[in-house]
């Protein structure tokens, strides 16, 4: 059974501050579908993973906002997120990884990023950077990353 993510609606109509100039679709755009991954097995080689609901059980946290995906698997391993719509029969990238540079993100995967889990997972590429942080207003690893926080 496929799980349907979805993007947190509360932080739908948040501007995005994107002071590193990576390049954005806006795919998602707050629709349900399917998610899949390739990633970085340790023998070397990549595979793909399509995301199933794990047991049957629903986790609400991870499923509200796909950024929660750039932290399921070891720092390196995620290469690409690709995402189909319910009412598309394509899947199409919506994150990709060229080494230690990101490519291509979608504007819900920006909304929801935050500054832990890119210092955490991402810091050794281009999402990391003290001044993108400091001109959201990012006071902590749980402030938003690429959309303004509160003073």
């Amino acid at each position: 059974m496929l799980v349907y993510l979805q993007c947190n609606k509360s932080i739908e109509n948040m501007n995005i501050v994107n002071t590193l100039n990576i390049h954005t679709s806006n795919f998602i755009n707050g629709r349900k579908g399917t998610y899949r991954v390739v990633i970085k097995c340790p023998a070397g080689f990549y595979t793909i993973k399509e995301i199933e609901d794990f047991n049957g059980v629903e986790n609400r946290r991870t499923y509200e906002s796909p950024a929660e995906i750039l932290s399921w698997y070891k720092k390196g391993a995620l290469a690409t997120i690709e995402f189909k719509a319910n009412d598309s029969n394509h899947f199409l990238t919506v994150f990709a990884m060229k080494g230690k540079k990101c490519v291509l993100i979608d504007e819900d995967i920006l909304k929801g990023l935050t500054v832990g889990t890119i210092n955490q997972y991402w810091s050794e590429t281009n999402l990391y950077s003290q001044m993108q942080y400091s001109i959201v207003n990012a006071q902590n690893w749980a402030s938003k990353a690429f959309i303004m926080n509160a003073a």
